[in-house]
This record gives C-alpha cells, structure tokens and sequence, in this order.
C-alpha cells in the first residue's frame, strides 16, 4: 500500500455515516421496543389467557431464545452472503411476526410467533452492525456503533409510553401492544432501501471493482480499495464458523461471551418484568407501574449519553469495567440492609438503569471491533447468541425468583452475575479505541499513518 493513501478508518465523519447510524439503529430500538411491550401487555394478557407464573416466564422466554438462534445462525449467514441482502430482509421478518403474534389464540401460538420475532431481532445485530462498522472512521466508530444500542432504550421507553396509551382499549389491548413493533419495523425497512453493501465485505469475497465503485460513490474520487487498509489477500473467502474459536481468536470470543451475557442477563429480566418487579417493592396502581417503568428507560437512556462520551475519552476496557462495579454494588447492597424499603430497592434500579445504559451499548462496539471483514457478523451473531442462553433462563425464571427470595433476594442475583463480568473484563479485555480496524482485529499494513492526508469524505446519500 502506498504511502499517503487515504483511509476510510481516518475519513471525516460525512451524512452518510449519520444516515446510515439512523437506519442500524430502527434494529436495536425494535428489540428494546418488543421486549419491553411484552411486560406490559401481560397486565391484560395473563387473565385473558390464563397464564400461570411458569407460561407467563415462558412467553417471555421465548424471544430471548429466538436471539439466541437468529444470532448464532444469521451472523454466519450474513458473512456468507453478505450484509445488505440481510439488511433488508430481516426487517420484513421483524413486521410479519410481529403481527402474527397479536393473532395468538393460545400460548403456544404465542410462543411460536414470539421465539421467531427473536430470531429476527437477533439476526438484525451482526447484520447492521458489522455494515456499521466496516464504513465508520475509528475516531467516531466507537460512539456512533454504542449510539444504536443506547437507542435500545430509547425503544424500550416507547413501549412503556405506548403500553399507557393503549392499557385502557380493553382486554384485548396486549394484541395491539404485540402488532405495534411491525409499525417501527416497516419505517426501518424504507429507510434502509439503498444501502450500499459494505466495500470491506465485497473486497473479503474477491469482488474488487465492486468495493471500489462503493468506496468512490460513498467517499468520493480520492479513496480507492487501498483506503480500506486491508491487503486482499490478507482476507479469507473460506472462513468457517469454527474460525471464532481458533488460537487466534478464542480469548476474544471468551470475553465476548463472558461480558455481553453478564450485560444482558440483569438487563432483560428487569426490563421484561418491570411492573412485576415494581409491585413487589410495594408500588401500586397504573401510574406508579406504568410511570417507574418509564423512568427506568428513561434513565437508562440519561445513562448512555456519558458513556458515549466517555468510550472514546477513557476507553472500552475501563468504562466497562467501573459500570460492572457500580451495578455490583447497586443490585447487591439492598439484601444487605435491614427493613429495607421500595425507595431503596427502586434507587438501587434507577442506579443499575444509568450504569448499565452507559456500558451496555459496548455489545455491539467490542465483537466489531475484535474480529476481521470475513468472521466479524460470525462472531457478533455469537455473541447475540450465546449471551441470549443466560437471560432467556434468567427471564423464565425471574416471576419464581421475585416470589422465592423477594426484591432483594432477585437483584442480588443480579449483582453476582455482573461480578462474573467484572472479572472476565479485568482479565481478558483488551483496549481497541482510537485503532483502525485492521490493528484491532490484528491485520497490519505497511501504510504509514504519521504520512497519510485526511481528504474530506463526499457526503453520498443511502
């Protein structure tokens, strides 16, 4: 590569890179928006479908499960056939299952119709969030891939707002709650029509002339195949999905693993059941479960706004590792205070809320970065994946903990699975901020940076 060549990992930030950070997000707002209805439409689902404690875990479940599938298949799938084919597609899946799910008759239609919205939902993350990656500057990279997840809350306040709304239709209000998500599915689908596949990926396959035509249209005349800082025949078109777990890579899928499902096991057991939650605190009527709900989101959002801050001020490494100690001790204090009361344990939610929106978002932004164009959707799907096995069982089995061990008894719990993610952190993480994606997921070139010009990127349109 010659000297002086201009990368896309040092290009300006330009609209499409905002665009296209709008349109990756319609994804993670789907997932927070869908997984949080549910929780509020149990209110009116559970009478009108007799579910008992056990059915209500399960339904709940489901779609947890579904993650698990989506991601672990539909990652591989998308490094096959690439990023913008799935791009697109998922989202009809995501609109389809959606309403068919509010057609439900009984719960096992339900669980079916839910485990398979999962899957589309767990598909959409290592489909546009690999396409996210392989276009953004390494300067933003990390703020504007953590940007679409803390968007997950932003849905999930949106079902809470929506669930208030349409609580008092009557008692055929959870159908209309579990139909809605196809509303934001399809106005993410129109807005991801023309998208560009990403360069990175179509260089890994072999299709050189194709990557340039992208590159040129997206940046403008002056980057060309070199900009993307990989040598052709550094990628393999012959990856397996077994490459994850190579010498080379399997510390990385560790801690990815170990990480992102020490995130989402607290994470999606509170944000599933919420109102039940808040009912064992004590807090009665509408106002106070619907309301709290909110306030969570919503500070979970508040959350996310100093983490993207400080995910390129401090770094991956040390943001993650301060949030996993901060929700240590929020989850783990209250079962250690004696008499204690709703106002303790909703501090102790309200903390766990702001620490886990300004660290979470590190999900997508960490597996991205780690692993190389031709493993990278493989292992961001693995991560959707696996991560997926640990909250489906915690949320199958949060309404049995709540009524077992109480508030605290179910937080503290919470408190000992982030323990496990504090340690897998402080062991295994590495830092990745301010590094092109060829240094972090150890691919190299003879470029020279100290040497390179930055030429403002064109502003192409998606």
């Amino acid at each position: 590569m010659s000297t002086g060549t201009n990368l896309i990992d040092d290009a300006p930030l330009s609209k499409f890179h905002v665009k296209l950070t709008v349109f990756s997000s319609g994804g993670p707002f789907i997932d927070g928006y869908a997984l949080s209805i549910i929780g509020l439409a149990f209110i009116t689902m559970t009478p009108a479908l007799g579910l008992k404690p056990a059915e209500i875990g399960l339904v709940g479940a489901a779609s947890l499960i579904g993650i698990f599938f989506g991601g672990g298949i539909f990652g591989w799938v998308t490094d096959k056939v690439g990023r913008h084919t799935m791009y697109i597609l998922d989202l009809i899946a995501l609109a389809a299952f959606s309403i068919l799910s509010a057609f439900s008759t009984d719960i096992w239609q339900l669980v079916l119709w839910r485990f398979l919205l999962g899957v589309a939902i767990g598909a959409d993350y290592p489909i546009a969030t690999s396409l996210l990656t392989e276009f953004l500057p390494r300067k933003v990279r990390g703020r504007l891939l953590g940007a679409t997840f803390v968007v997950w809350a932003v849905g999930a306040a949106a079902a809470f707002a929506v669930g208030f709304l349409l609580k008092d239709v009557g008692p055929e209000a959870w159908r209309y709650m579990l139909a809605s998500p196809a509303i934001f599915a399809i106005i993410t689908l129109l807005c991801r029509l023309g998208t560009p596949e990403s360069p990175r990926w179509l260089l890994s396959r072999g299709k050189v002339n194709e990557a340039r035509d992208v590159i040129k249209k997206v940046f403008g005349p002056a980057y060309d195949i070199e900009s993307l800082g990989e040598n052709s025949a550094e990628t393999s078109i012959t990856a397996r999905f077994t490459d994850i777990f190579n010498r080379k890579f399997f510390k990385r899928t560790l801690f990815v693993a170990i990480f992102w499902t020490a995130q989402v096991i607290p994470l999606f057991a509170v944000y599933t059941f919420a109102p039940e939650l808040l009912t064992s605190f004590g807090l009665t009527g509408d106002a106070n479960l619907y309301g709290g709900s909110l306030l969570i989101s919503l500070l979970f959002v508040i959350g996310g706004i100093p983490g993207l801050w400080l995910v390129e001020k401090i770094g991956r490494r040390k943001l993650l590792l301060w949030t996993f100690a901060i929700i240590v001790l929020a989850l783990g204090a209250p079962v250690f205070i004696p008499g204690v009361t709703a106002n303790v344990l909703f501090t102790a939610l309200a903390i766990f809320a702001l620490a886990s929106g300004a660290s979470s978002f590190l999900e997508v932004v960490y597996p991205n970065e780690l692993f190389p164009t031709e493993i990278r959707a493989t292992a961001v799907g693995f991560g959707t994946a696996i991560s997926r096995i640990g909250s489906a069982v915690s949320t199958y089995l949060m309404p049995l903990a709540i009524i077992t061990f109480g508030a605290a008894g179910a937080l503290l719990i919470g408190a000992l699975v982030s323990l496990v993610g504090f340690l897998g952190t402080l062991f295994l993480a590495p830092e990745t901020a301010n590094r092109s994606l060829s240094e972090t997921t150890g691919y190299t070139s003879s470029h020279s940076e100290t040497n390179q010009q930055v030429v403002p990127a064109k502003s192409a349109e998606l």
